[in-house]
Order: C-alpha cells, then sequence, then structure tokens
C-alpha cells in the first residue's frame, strides 16, 4: 500500500502557479512574485496573518481565469483593466468549488478594480476587501520589472510610475505602504530569487493548512478543471480518466485508499497541459512537429512539477509516464515496461480510453468497437497486454463510468464558463 502523501495546501497552490506561468517564458515566476509582494505589503499595512495568507493564495492563483496565453499576455500591460471583469469572475468561480478557498474569492474578483476615491469601496453594488486593492498593486509592480535589467536600476522608476497612479489606479493607502518598501533591497532581490517558493514557505510555518484525503481529491479536481476547461474539447477529459483509471485499478486488486491515489494522479495527469497553449489545444488540424514537440512537454513538466512535494513521488509517476509504452518508444524518459509500475500502466490505459472516445477538433469520438480496436491494436507495444484484456472484459462498466463523468463535467463546465 502506498503511503499517504502529507501533502499542504500551500506546496499544491505553488505547484499550480508554476505550472500556470509556464506558458510562456515572459510569465516566469509572475504568480509567485504577485504573492510575495501583496504578502510584504499586507505585512507593513499590519494585516492580520490570516490575511497575508490569504494574499500569499490569492496572489499565487490570481489569473486562473484567464484560460488562454493572449489573455494572460493582455494582463501584463501595465493600465490594463478587465472592465468586463470575466476573467477575474471566471478565476472566482473556479476557486469557489473548493471550500477552503472560499475567502479569496472577492480578492480574485475584484483584483483588477481601479481605485475611485468617489465610490469608496464599493464596486457594483459590492465590497472590495483592500486585499483586492493590495493584490492589483502588486501585480502592476510583477509586471513593471524589465527582466532585462538589473533590478536595483529600476526600483525609482517602478516607484514613480506606481506614485504616479495613487489616487487613481491604485489604493492611496496601498501605494503608501509600497513607497515605505521601495529603498529596501531585500525587497526587491527576493522579489527575482531563484528561491521565492522558499521565501514565501517560511512565511507560512505553523500556517499552512494540511490537507486530508478528501480535501485532496477536491483540490486534484480543481487542478483538472484549470487544466481541462481552456477547450470544450477537453473540458471533461482529467476527470474522466481519473473515473476509469480509479475503476480500472479497483478491478486490477488495487485497495480502496490505493484507487482513491489512482483518482488523484488521473485527475492531475495532464498538470503539464496548463504550459501548453490554448492555441495548440485547439488547433483543429493534425500539429506539425514542432507543435508535437511543445506538447511532449507537459509530461515531463507533471513530473517535475509533482515530483517536489514529499511524499508525492508515486502520484507523480502515474500521472506523468502515462505517454511511456511498453516497448519503450514513449515520451520523456523511455521508459519500458521492466520500470513502468502499474498505476502508470493503468494511467495510459485510461487516458487513450477516454481520448479515443472524445470528440476533438481534428476527429469525432469513436465508437464502441473502433475503441475496443485501437486498444487491442495497442497492446504489447504500447499498452498492457493483461491490462488491456481486463479493461475490454469490462468495457461496458468503465465506458458507462466514463460517460457518466463527462455528462456530469460537462453541466459544471456549461455552468462555470459560459
Amino acid at each position: 500500500m502506498i503511503k499517504q502523501p502529507q501533502a499542504s495546501l500551500f506546496d499544491l497552490v505553488m505547484c499550480l502557479s508554476e505550472a500556470i506561468d509556464l506558458v510562456d517564458l515572459t510569465l516566469a515566476g509572475h504568480h509567485k512574485k504577485v504573492a510575495y509582494i501583496g504578502s510584504c505589503l499586507g505585512a507593513e499595512m499590519k494585516l492580520l496573518l490570516s490575511q497575508q495568507t490569504n494574499l500569499i493564495l490569492a496572489g499565487a492563483l490570481h489569473d486562473i481565469g484567464a484560460l488562454s496565453l493572449s489573455e494572460r499576455m493582455n494582463t501584463l500591460r501595465f493600465d490594463f483593466q478587465d472592465k468586463s471583469n470575466l476573467h477575474a469572475e471566471l478565476g472566482e468561480r473556479l476557486l469557489a468549488t473548493f471550500p477552503p478557498f472560499v475567502k479569496l474569492l472577492p480578492i480574485v474578483r475584484y483584483h483588477h478594480v481601479y481605485f475611485k476615491k468617489e465610490r469608496g469601496d464599493i464596486y457594483k453594488d459590492h465590497a472590495i476587501p483592500i486585499e483586492s486593492y493590495i493584490l492589483h498593486l502588486a501585480d502592476r509592480v510583477s509586471v513593471s520589472m524589465d527582466p532585462n535589467r538589473e533590478i536595483l536600476e529600476q526600483t525609482q522608476d517602478i516607484a514613480r510610475k506606481i506614485s504616479a497612479e495613487s489616487g487613481k489606479m491604485f489604493h492611496p493607502e496601498v501605494v503608501e505602504a509600497f513607497m515605505k518598501l521601495v529603498d529596501k533591497e531585500y525587497f526587491w532581490i527576493e522579489i527575482c530569487s531563484p528561491s521565492i517558493s522558499s521565501i514565501l514557505r517560511q512565511t507560512q510555518k505553523g500556517h499552512s493548512l494540511s490537507l486530508d484525503l478528501k480535501q485532496l481529491e477536491d483540490l486534484a479536481l480543481l487542478f483538472s478543471k484549470l487544466i481541462d476547461f481552456r477547450s470544450a474539447f477537453t473540458a471533461t477529459h482529467s476527470a474522466a480518466v481519473a473515473s476509469v483509471a480509479e475503476a480500472l485499478s479497483k478491478l486490477a486488486g488495487f485497495s480502496e485508499h490505493e484507487s482513491h491515489y489512482m483518482k488523484i494522479a488521473g485527475y492531475l495527469h495532464d498538470l503539464g497541459k496548463l504550459a501548453i497553449s490554448k492555441e495548440i489545444l485547439e488547433k483543429p488540424a493534425k500539429l506539425d512537429q514542432n507543435e508535437l514537440n511543445k506538447m511532449k512537454y507537459h509530461t515531463y513538466y507533471t513530473y517535475r512539477i509533482l515530483n517536489s512535494i514529499d511524499d508525492f513521488q508515486t502520484i507523480s509517476e502515474w500521472c506523468a509516464f502515462h505517454h511511456e509504452r511498453i516497448d519503450g518508444t514513449g515520451y520523456p524518459f523511455h521508459h519500458s515496461k521492466y520500470n513502468l509500475p502499474i498505476g502508470a500502466r493503468i494511467m495510459s490505459i485510461a487516458d487513450v480510453f477516454t481520448a479515443i472516445s472524445e470528440d476533438r477538433p481534428y476527429r469525432s469520438g469513436m465508437d464502441a468497437d473502433a475503441i475496443k480496436g485501437v486498444l487491442t491494436s495497442l497492446s504489447g507495444s504500447s499498452l498492457d497486454t493483461e491490462l488491456v484484456q481486463l479493461c475490454i472484459r469490462n468495457f461496458d462498466h468503465l465506458y458507462e463510468i466514463r460517460k457518466q463523468t463527462q455528462v456530469e463535467l460537462l453541466s459544471q463546465y456549461d455552468r462555470i464558463v459560459s
């Protein structure tokens, strides 16, 4: 029986923010920088420790509602104003599906709202928390930093830019707190530090929530929505893979606990796809070689991101090896049957089973006979022969589980994204 992962909410949120920012080098570390700047501003303003923690979590997740690369790049303009509030509202809706994030909802929802003295802290009949104004300023500081210039050479330029918008774009009290930090070299050095995750982790000692199995499963489901809701064609993919993998693992003799971990791994198996642009994921034609190469990165990213968490090695392998092949010709590690754990072999079958039954931009989903034919043709080369036979013997059961899961998730997708 595998060891129960001792995962903290903080560690998993940091992993997610890292995955989101991999989509473009321009965005590298952006969410963590915003989280750090926000926490420093919160401390300078003497907010409660719980508020500072919320700023870190909200900062690490603030742009999860921007589903495409073009949306993300638009937010990098200093004077960006999301007048429609669409990506912030979508971020709020996604976060609302995980109860421990309920305190983050208004912070994320209003993090692009400009300060207006005449209306006070009310926007469209809703109260704007001070944390939203802090997050807004932190976000704009991050996008103002030029990666091609030494950071301490830029601090006064950034300070002038922020100060000029006090009372217009930014809350004056937040600007005042920022100006107290401007001359402190450590503040800027730590924003740009490759150890920023460790620096943020230090602030969370004794405050980070440790997740039980149910919470871990719920958070993994949220991750799957962030991964898949970027495209209507993949909106239910990870959840369906998770359900099929869980059911197939039980048929293969996994214990109840191990099957739960299998489901969690299914939710997370495409985590690295957050680093793949929506434009590639939704391309209505066959990918060219360059695009195929970029797609191959996703399993590697999944492995490295999850493997950074203590006790996640087994789940990381089950997730990230799903494009490896029994004959050793898969990617990215070219493992063969001799070093592919059974969980990874199950995940490979669940992924193929689900993917070929779904409509994609370039083809329609296959019927039952065609799915069986593909699984059989891949048996012994790509997929484990005994597990393929187990899958086909229980085909109707697994097919119904896959179908039911996707029907349920599709209704959630329509509710959240439409």
